[in-house]
């Protein structure tokens, strides 16, 4: 692909596998909120972002290695509370569909588009 297409089609797959990784994280932090002492973990979307944008390596393995545990504003690190943890499921499951929304729609309009309007 080249053009506009490659620049849509990478953004929101780099988009996509960061909701996905971030899916990773809270299941991992929903299965470990029963353990004493835990740190909650999330991803540091901008700079998985910024590693994948810049190619430094294949959006998979930039947002491997971009999880980290929650700190409060102390530095501490913050305990899984699973309420959290589950409407962070739950937005992040409505980021996803709507990424893929997008991506079925601009897909559509370039299938569209190859066929000239035909179907």
């Amino acid at each position: 692909m080249t053009g506009i297409d490659s620049v849509t089609t990478a953004a929101v797959t780099a988009a996509l596998d960061a909701a996905s990784l971030r899916q990773q994280a809270i299941a991992t932090n929903i299965a470990h909120a029963s353990v004493a002492g835990r740190a909650a973990e999330r991803v540091r979307f901008e700079a998985a972002w910024t590693a994948a944008r810049d190619g430094t390596a294949g959006p998979s393995m930039a947002l491997a290695s971009r999880t980290e545990p929650l700190l409060d504003a102390d530095g501490r690190p913050v305990a899984i509370q699973l309420d959290r943890e589950v409407a962070a499921l739950a937005e992040n499951t409505l980021h996803y569909q709507t990424l893929v929304r997008g991506l079925t729609r601009h897909l559509g309009l370039l299938a569209s588009a190859a066929s000239e309007g035909k179907r």
